[in-house]
């Protein structure tokens, strides 16, 4: 069993910077989840291949501790949501979720990608069937289901969201809302790990603003939940 412990949980919302997030940490040394277990991660039956929101519910439910089934895989968790026809995961936006993160590890940094509220939601709406058809058609917290599919009510879905975490966690200095397009976003997260980063970009834009899946000179894009 590696030693790996789960010691950095991304609260940000999908669109926001969570697949930069997790190649810059991967270029720092760190093993980062970026919406999946990989099965290169892991060999233990049934557990590859699933996401990383399934995970994360399995364990608090099962023990009350979200990380039972990600320690020893992971030390950072990137895009922690899941959205398809038969599971809509958001545990980002669960209140119980992330008290629970809090109880199960007192020192966890946490972090929210963030991007202003009209970008995220433009760039929701661009990607794929993600703002037209999936967020509308699915039951996330603070989006019922019916909502979602204009720019209204993205944003507002978006402010709320952010709103809440910052409610939440006031003033602790484990938490840090990084946006990701700051000149300065590679130094402040540097300092909120105490570690150096080598890299910062952007990966994954979407099909107007650049090409998806295919290698930048930030690196190589991956896909996003």
């Amino acid at each position: 069993m590696s030693d790996l412990t789960v010691k950095l949980v991304n609260l940000g919302l999908p669109k926001t910077g969570t697949t930069t997030l997790a190649h810059a940490l991967n270029e720092g040394g760190w093993r980062a989840a970026d919406h999946k277990v990989r099965r290169v991660h892991c060999r233990t039956p049934g557990l590859g291949g699933t996401s990383i929101a399934r995970q994360l519910y399995n364990g608090y439910f099962e023990t009350g501790d979200p990380f039972a089934h990600l320690d020893g895989l992971y030390d950072a968790l990137t895009e922690i949501s899941m959205l398809n026809p038969s599971a809509s995961l958001w545990p980002q936006c669960d209140y119980a979720m992330i008290k629970a993160m809090r109880l199960a590890r007192p020192d966890m940094l946490f972090v929210a990608t963030w991007r202003p509220s009209a970008e995220i939601s433009d760039s929701m709406r661009r990607w794929g069937n993600l703002g037209q058809d999936r967020l509308p058609g699915g039951a996330i917290p603070g989006l019922p289901q019916g909502y979602g599919a204009n720019d209204d009510q993205r944003i507002r879905w978006i402010e709320g969201h952010y709103a809440m975490l910052r409610d939440l966690f006031g003033e602790d200095p484990r938490f840090l809302e990084l946006p990701v397009g700051a000149a300065d976003a590679r130094q402040r997260l540097s300092a909120h790990l105490r570690t150096d980063l080598p890299w910062w970009g952007r990966l994954n834009k979407n099909p107007e603003t650049g090409t998806t899946g295919k290698k930048t000179k930030a690196g190589t894009a991956r896909g996003a939940a």
